[in-house]
């Protein structure tokens, strides 16, 4: 497989992004000592003599959070993890209702617009994990103590059924101009912004890719062809997998996923360049700060989280050489990413999850 070695580099001087480099604490403090208040933000140990407990609330993939958690388990094992898992936008709506009593002691992979809307509410403790300063600029916050570190990132893709479109006599979409044509009227399924991190981007990048009012007036002809929104980035894929509808709006990792099944599907990186996000993690503001949720985010950026991520996605946030392009991803995967501000997806998030209810809400899917 190809190397990696400059992923994040390349993609730095490619897009532009965040002001300015988060800088990393110096590693200090014992992981065993007592519970301590908040504000504590320099990179901890990780102690197998840890014996907590530790919720955890991510939008990690369900079938990605069991391996990933094995190296973790490994130096913490008396540690007990409890994973509150859902969609992007499920989890960001939990945690904003739970403001005031917060549950999560740790967000682990959830997009980081969603991060930034809990650092606007005051909901987010500084804190720059161990090994911190091995993470390119971009994959995390700017300033010190850290509010928000990436592990990874994920890309909008086309997952589309070839056997139905061949039945169909249509071809194969490339761009999301072709999305738009009638003949595909009925045949597109995607993700609701509101509900998925995945539909949201989307969404915001079709807004940065061509401008707040044209990208209305695209997503009043994409939405003729929608048979229905859901309420997970996944299941656009899934769909598309078992031929209920040819065309899934998705994310890469979920299609390639599929196809390994033996779907008849192929995963289409629009030409126009892929709406994006990165995945990251954050330490909750509450009056305890458990040493569990630093050592949890210590291990997150560590090398073999790091290589567990790196099975699945072709962008990761430490670039130490190591890392390949997994099977399946594009050849170029950063040059494939859109320019995305994500401070601005974020500061407008509640004003375009309005507009987008307002004009296309009555083809979601009902919540289960």
């Amino acid at each position: 497989m190809k190397k990696t070695a400059s992923l994040c580099l390349t993609l730095l001087m490619a897009i532009s992004l965040l002001a300015g480099c988060g800088k990393s604490g110096s590693e200090a403090g014992a992981a065993t000592k007592p519970p301590e208040k908040a504000g504590g933000n320099e990179g901890t140990s990780q102690n197998a003599a840890l014996k907590g407990d530790l919720t955890v609330y991510t939008a990690l993939e369900d079938d990605q959070i069991k391996a990933y958690l094995e190296s973790f388990k490994k130096t913490n094992p008396d540690v007990k993890v409890n994973i509150v898992r859902d969609s992007t936008g499920i989890i960001t709506a939990k945690l904003l209702a739970e403001k005031d009593n917060p549950q999560a002691d740790v967000v682990w992979g959830l997009a980081a617009t969603s991060l930034l809307v809990l650092d606007q509410n005051g909901m987010v403790e500084g804190y720059s994990p161990k090994g911190i300063e091995r993470v390119s600029p971009m994959f995390k916050s700017t300033g010190t103590p850290a509010k928000w570190v990436g592990i990874d990132a994920w890309e909008t893709a086309f997952i589309v059924n070839t056997k139905e479109l061949e039945k169909k006599k249509l071809p194969v979409p490339k761009t999301y101009q072709d999305l738009i044509k009638p003949e595909y009227k009925g045949m597109i399924v995607m993700p609701n912004p509101a509900s998925s991190g995945t539909g949201f981007f989307d969404v915001t990048g079709w807004q940065q890719l061509y401008g707040k009012g044209p990208s209305w007036e695209y997503m009043d002809k994409l939405h003729d062809n929608i048979a229905v929104y859901t309420h997970s980035g996944s299941k656009p894929a899934k769909m598309a997998a078992a031929g209920e509808y040819p065309i899934g709006i998705s994310f890469g990792y979920r299609g390639i996923q599929e196809k390994k099944k033996g779907a008849p599907v192929e995963v289409v990186f629009p030409q126009e360049g892929s709406g994006w996000d990165v995945e990251a993690n954050a330490l909750m503001k509450k009056a305890t700060i458990k040493p569990e949720a630093k050592a949890f985010l210590d291990w997150a950026i560590g090398d073999e989280a790091m290589k567990a991520y790196n099975k699945n996605y072709a962008i990761i946030s430490v670039n130490d050489g190591s890392g390949t392009i997994p099977e399946g991803y594009s050849k170029d995967p950063l040059s494939q990413l859109i320019k995305y501000d994500l401070n601005d997806a974020a500061k407008n998030r509640d004003s375009i999850l309005k507009e987008w209810e307002k004009r296309y809400n009555a083809k979601s899917e009902p919540k289960s």
